[in-house]
């Protein structure tokens, strides 16, 4: 799976490791295990990577809300980072992804972790929604919000991830360059949202009709631009293509 993402032209995939951490593990009985599936998951991707692409270590939320919403502290929430962290480096991936975070706070503790552990670039992007009040993430922050938090932790690079489809990414990204004009913004949405169609689920945006959305946040200046739930490598070959880059 990763070798076709990178043979359709992408210069960076991520590791199979979104859920990767205790806490998510602790649900299927597998807590003990976060070091194995971390350093196996990075393991597999740098194994498929050209000599000229990049692994990123996919690091997503715990599923814990910080205290008093919760009974987790900022610094448990870096310890349970800093283990799954920990692993994807030794497993030899070149960036560090925490993605989909809807709380600041738990970003800044993952972004944290991250600095704790290695030295390596850290790209943070949070997962918003629109209603009434325009975009917010599931725990209420804004994207201007968000991304000044994001930055001033010690992201290398934030954005936006997930969330309703492309045009939306688009809107929650100009929000962000707004906020921050110099920052380097990254942006991977999903193709629509999730249809049932008989007993498959499909996603409804086209490899081309986001491959032609996704121009726009190359002008609004995204440095890294991708996909997130139904992007298949056809998407990422038209996305290569539209961005002025051939498959490999």
């Amino acid at each position: 799976i990763h070798r076709a993402y990178f043979d359709a032209g992408c210069d960076f995939v991520l590791t199979n490791t979104f859920g990767g951490n205790r806490s998510r593990l602790a649900h299927f009985g597998c807590a003990e295990r976060v070091r194995e599936f971390n350093l196996a998951g990075a393991q597999i991707a740098v194994r498929a990577k050209p000599e000229n692409g990049f692994v990123g270590g996919s690091v997503g939320p715990t599923g814990e809300f910080l205290e008093p919403f919760g009974t987790f502290t900022f610094e448990m929430l870096v310890e349970v980072f800093a283990e799954q962290i920990s692993a994807l480096v030794e497993g030899g991936v070149d960036v560090i992804c925490i993605e989909t975070i809807s709380d600041p706070a738990e970003g800044k503790a993952a972004i944290a972790a991250a600095k704790q552990v290695c030295s390596l670039p850290i790209t943070a992007t949070m997962t918003f929604m629109s209603g009434p009040a325009g975009y917010r993430t599931m725990m209420g922050c804004d994207a201007r919000t968000g991304v000044r938090q994001l930055y001033d932790a010690g992201a290398d690079v934030i954005g936006c991830n997930c969330g309703e489809g492309v045009t939306e990414a688009i809107d929650i990204l100009r929000e962000m360059r707004a906020t921050l004009p110099t920052a380097r913004l990254i942006v991977k949405p999903n193709a629509g949202l999730p249809q049932q169609s008989g007993d498959k689920i499909v996603y409804p945006i086209t490899p081309l009709q986001m491959a032609e959305s996704l121009r726009e946040a190359q002008a609004i200046g995204a440095s890294i631009v991708g996909g997130c739930c139904g992007t298949t490598p056809e998407h990422l070959r038209q996305i290569a293509r539209h961005m002025g880059k051939s498959a490999n």
